[in-house]
């Protein structure tokens, strides 16, 4: 092979007669670009120019599998973990041969990895989609899902395309997504990730992707059709209305702690993880590592990596995990320059962003502390509704500030919640009023893992039952919980499968679970709570009130006896519910009954106001006005 000039453009580019390289590594003595044709190897020495490592290969065509080899001083505590015999993978990768499995080998020094790390590939690249506001806009519904657990089942979608993006696109999933009138679909994470290595001694695979190598390259089993697939997908629900979003990982890699494997930054450059003065790997994130976004070339490989799924894809907006790493140099900060890359940057600037506003570092809660322009997961909402619904005292007002916005937490004039109440980590909706404690006995860890404080309740029974009581009480708390979303002011969560009683036996953790656990049973699936919660959404958008995330600035409160609330009833113990009723010409009425385990949502024709002690009436009302 003829070599010719190099570039400073990261990762691997077609280019007239072959192709060009180049990789960025600070303190590598050398690097060695690797093309594989089958089993064999063909080792090209990069000409270094700075911190860059470049080749330029004729001959190179589309789908050319290759990685490289880094050389240099082997000082783990100082960041330099430089073993030529790992095969690493771009960091700048958009495709992978096959999908990452741990090995052994793969964190023992000095052992050849070739035959275990998936091929980086190289691809031609595709046209940009051209720039379109999101799809998505504030005060939406957002359905977070799984993508292999969301159609593995599907008895509509093909064999050959359940558990993938494609499935996304099938009429019967879009049909599904409208009828619920969701505004965009929240992928939980999508690029290439690594099972925890404790995880095959177990016999089991992480199901959820929380653990990703390199930023761009997407999971050959969830997208096996690469950027090209979800490129189609996206066009798909944009043409039914629906947005996307996806849920990305820039807290932390799957090359873990000290003892991890080394598979791509790790090999390269020791700058990509924050380290403490000792030089021992710093974990605010609970992996082993953690992504340094003081770091320059870290935030460049974020930037570069929204800016690939938004021009390639059309991507409308990103969740990230753990988000307030992105804002540490160590400590947070609410000016990072992420925050201000970003909204400087003309692809990226108009994108929903959504921060999952904790991480367990030193000051990593950080909800309302994120940028004006982004939303955040709100997971207040999330307990104090869970508590009210419980039976908890002294949560009626509490209940009311999160209903309405949570402007306590947020402040400025609209709304920056995502109000949910059920996540993919927890309990599942059905599960939360069926038991009062985790059993995560499946994930193999004694039923240590998870969280031990849900704010969950049985009803009496814990787990299943034919106990038709107990089954009546946990159906009327599922649709006061679903109708206590759908009547809260700005932007709504539902995580996919609660719309009809998805079950995950009670485990909360279930991030290990690749099976009927977590995999939707479209077939056994409760229809009747699907038709509640497709009236809900019904309502919600004949209303559009209800999700403006505007904070009210005032609104009319009253007691379930029709008398108005005063400090001291918000305050009360025993102060079971109350009525809202905003501002505005529908009329709109929302009811909240703890002790009837309700919550009425109604539309009356504009009347004058009922007189203190009247209570409203629900009488007359049809179905279109009125839920339940």
């Amino acid at each position: 092979m003829t070599l010719i000039p190099g570039s400073h453009l990261p990762g691997a580019h077609l280019s007239p007669g072959g192709a060009q390289f180049a990789v960025r590594s600070r303190d590598a003595d050398r690097v060695t670009l690797c093309l594989f044709d089958g089993a064999r190897e063909h080792r090209v020495p990069m000409r270094r120019d700075g911190e860059w490592h470049l080749a330029s290969v004729a001959g190179i065509k589309p789908g050319q599998r290759y990685g490289y080899r880094a050389a240099g001083p082997w000082a783990p505590q100082q960041g330099r973990c430089f073993d030529e015999s790992k095969l690493l993978v771009d960091p700048y990768a958009v495709e992978l041969d096959r999908r990452f499995r741990f090995d052994p080998a793969l964190c023992a020094r000095g052992v050849d990895t070739a035959a275990l790390v998936p091929g980086s590939l190289v691809m031609p690249p595709l046209p940009p989609v051209p720039h379109a506001p999101p799809r998505f806009a504030w005060g939406g519904l957002i359905y977070e899902l799984n993508v292999r657990g969301f159609s593995h089942d599907h008895p509509d979608v093909p064999s050959h395309q359940r558990g993938t993006v494609a499935a996304l696109a099938h009429p019967a999933i879009l049909a599904h997504l409208k009828k619920l009138r969701v505004g965009a679909v929240e992928l939980m994470p999508i690029t290439a990730w690594i099972d925890e290595r404790h995880l095959a001694a177990l016999g089991l695979t992480n199901a959820w992707g929380y653990n990703p190598v390199v930023p761009m390259a997407l999971d050959p089993g969830l997208c096996p059709g690469g950027i090209a697939e979800l490129r189609h997908t996206v066009a798909a629900l944009h043409a039914a209305g629906i947005g996307v979003i996806l849920d990305l990982v820039f807290n932390h890699t799957g090359e873990s702690d000290a003892p991890g494997p080394t598979l791509s930054l790790r090999g390269l450059d020791g700058r990509y993880y924050a380290r403490q003065a000792d030089g021992t790997l710093v974990n605010d994130t609970g992996t082993g590592n953690t992504l340094d976004f003081a770091q320059e070339l870290v935030r460049t490989l974020t930037l570069d990596s929204l800016r690939h799924f938004v021009a390639h894809a059309g991507i409308d907006g990103f969740r990230f995990d753990l988000a307030p790493v992105m804002a540490r140099g160590p400590a947070f900060d609410p000016k990072a320059p992420i925050f201000a890359a970003i909204a400087a940057d003309p692809i990226l600037r108009d994108r929903v962003l959504i921060a999952e506003p904790w991480d367990i570092g030193p000051g990593g809660y950080q909800l309302g502390n994120f940028p004006d322009n982004w939303l955040e997961w709100n997971d207040r909402y999330r307990d104090d509704v869970r508590r009210f619904w419980r039976g908890d005292p002294h949560t009626a007002g509490a209940l009311a500030m999160r209903m309405t916005g949570s402007s306590d937490i947020f402040g400025g004039t609209r709304s920056r919640s995502v109000n949910f109440i059920t996540a993919h980590d927890g309990f599942t909706l059905a599960d939360l009023v069926a038991y009062e404690h985790r059993h995560n006995q499946a994930n193999g860890e004694a039923n240590h893992d998870g969280h031990g404080e849900n704010f969950s309740w049985n009803n009496g029974v814990e787990g299943p039952t034919a106990d038709g009581a107990v089954l009546a009480r946990r159906q009327a708390d599922l649709r006061a919980l679903l109708a206590t979303l759908f009547a809260s002011r700005g932007t709504i969560m539902l995580t996919a499968g609660d719309e009809f009683g998805r079950t995950q036996q009670g485990n909360n953790n279930a991030y290990t679970q690749d099976n009927a656990m977590t995999w939707l049973d479209w077939a056994g699936r409760d229809r009747a709570l699907e038709a509640y919660v497709t009236s809900l959404a019904d309502f919600r958008a004949a209303h559009p009130g209800l999700g403006d995330p505007s904070y009210l600035a005032h609104a009319d409160w009253r007691a379930l006896d029709g008398y108005p609330m005063t400090p001291e009833r918000w305050e009360a113990a025993d102060t079971h519910g109350f009525e809202l009723r905003p501002p505005g010409p529908a009329g709109l009425v929302v009811r909240v009954n703890q002790a009837a385990r309700q919550c009425a949502l109604a539309a009356y024709p504009l009347a004058p106001a009922a007189p203190a002690g009247v209570a409203v009436q629900d009488n007359g009302l049809s179905g279109s006005d009125r839920v339940p």
